[in-house]
């Protein structure tokens, strides 16, 4: 199974462990709920983006007993090299953000449960839920083993987690720790970062709290520092009751997590430049780009698309190498009807 790509989608460094991305669930005025999530990695993460409609057949690419299922509800997602699902929203509002955690550890895939690869676990969850309650109530079953492996050419496995958040705030934090599934299930859980497991970050921003982020700050690119930052800032930025100001507040707050493009530092493989960012308005259903190398935010408005299951049409939308095609505003009708991709897997 060659997962090479699908490691790109946790943004670490193909060479050796890293941690990055972060994600942030912001709690407005008028019951605005925006999660905002930054990509980072060392080289091209080869993101598009796509709309899928309803109604679509999808197996959990893991040999002979996959899990098999029909896409419920629509979404819109970035890719990573088109054989991934590494971030996106649903037409009910529904998000789901997958990064990088080291300590990952699934159980042994032994072909009695059905099997689905990481490459679709994001995209399982945008097909099949409209809320986190409903996903965290499916995903405790555990209906599936995560198939993973390791890295081609190395020993070392790919290892995420996922994050949901939703319309009306909820979130969760579901990691595989020593082979058993951990979900951090409730409203509080607004960041995400990488290393260590979640119960230990949370430990570790419990010490800034006590100082106050408007005494000190832990600035640099670690994990836990960038996890300190993002939970400070996404609860004092100001809330605005006009939508615009509420995103532009957020997108500030992921930017102040990311990394200069162009940064990589040979002893700490952690370190690796942000090469995009999104931000989903879960009350507005849009969803907005923004590639480190071209100059404007765009955006995909969800409740412009046609995801039925009839009428509704794959369509993908090239941002070319390192994000470089450049968009400006709505790009509804710049997507283009395409084949879907095939999630790598077995």
């Amino acid at each position: 199974m060659a997962f090479g790509a699908v490691l790109m989608v946790g943004g670490m460094a193909m060479q050796q462990p890293a941690d990055a991305c972060t994600r942030l669930v912001y709690l407005g005025a008028n019951k605005e709920v925006i999660t905002a999530r930054s990509m980072d990695w060392k080289s091209d993460v080869a993101t598009n983006l796509w709309i899928f409609p309803r109604g679509m057949k999808r197996s959990g690419e893991a040999g002979k007993n996959s899990i098999q299922w029909t896409s419920k509800y629509g979404s819109v997602i970035a890719t990573g090299y088109d054989i991934s699902t590494t971030d996106g929203m649903n037409e009910a509002g529904l998000v789901a953000n997958v990064l990088w955690l080291v300590e990952s550890s699934y159980p042994k895939y032994d072909g009695k449960k059905p099997g689905l690869t990481i490459a679709a676990w994001a995209q399982y969850v945008l097909d099949s839920f409209a809320t986190v309650d409903e996903a965290v109530a499916a995903l405790s079953k555990e209906p599936f083993t995560v198939v993973t492996d390791n890295v081609p050419g190395e020993n070392r496995l790919a290892t995420l987690h996922l994050a949901l958040s939703d319309a009306s705030g909820d979130s969760a934090v579901i990691e595989y720790i020593n082979g058993q599934q951990v979900i951090h299930h409730g409203r509080q859980y607004q960041v995400m970062t990488n290393s260590p497991t979640f119960d230990e970050q949370l430990a570790l921003n419990e010490y800034w709290k006590q100082i106050g982020g408007t005494v000190m700050l832990p600035g640099t690119n670690r994990s836990a520092d960038r996890f300190a930052r993002a939970s400070f800032y996404v609860n004092v930025i100001p809330k605005s009751e006009q939508p615009d100001e509420a995103v532009a507040s957020v997108f500030s707050v992921i930017r102040n997590v990311s990394v200069p493009y162009g940064i990589t530092t040979p002893d700490q493989p952690n370190i690796s430049s942000t090469r995009w960012r999104t931000v989903a308005d879960h009350k507005r259903k849009i969803y907005f780009f923004e590639s480190a190398l071209t100059p404007n935010v765009f955006w995909v408005d969800l409740k412009k698309i046609d995801f039925s299951s009839e009428t509704g049409k794959v369509k993908k939308l090239d941002l070319g190498p390192d994000q470089k095609n450049t968009f400006s505003g709505g790009v509804n009708n710049d997507f283009e009807e395409s084949a879907p991709f095939k999630f790598l897997g077995i």
